[in-house]
């Protein structure tokens, strides 16, 4: 089983930051990432990393926000820079264990932390 714990939400101005941690608990964590869902619209990726450091980003966030992790701490952070109101939702943190035989568990998802991008 996995465990996650997000922080890092709140409110802020168009044009602001915000980090978003996630902390998880287990082992063998291949794939932490990000997710939001605004109201009435479907959960997207926001941004993933592999336990290699290989990211993919969706297209609206690139040059705005980061993914970086701490493999040792199992810490997935999300700076987000230039913040839009439409980045405006509650965001999930993701993660994927890999097991012996290579093959990735399912999704496990934290309980969500809500960002508000507002004047």
């Amino acid at each position: 089983q996995v465990q996650l714990v997000e922080s890092g939400g709140g409110l802020v101005q168009p044009g602001g930051s915000l980090r978003l941690s996630c902390a998880a608990s287990g082992s063998d964590i291949y794939s932490m990432g990000w997710y939001r869902q605004a109201p009435g619209k479907q959960r997207e990726l926001v941004a993933s990393i592999t336990r290699l450091g290989s990211t993919n980003y969706r297209d609206s966030v690139k040059g705005r926000f980061t993914i970086s992790r701490d493999n040792a701490k199992n810490t997935v952070y999300l700076q987000m820079n230039s913040l839009k109101p439409e980045d405006t939702a509650v965001y999930y943190c993701n993660a994927r264990r890999l097991y012996s035989d290579a093959t990735l568990s399912p999704d496990y998802w934290g309980p969500g932390t809500q960002v508000t991008v507002s004047s």
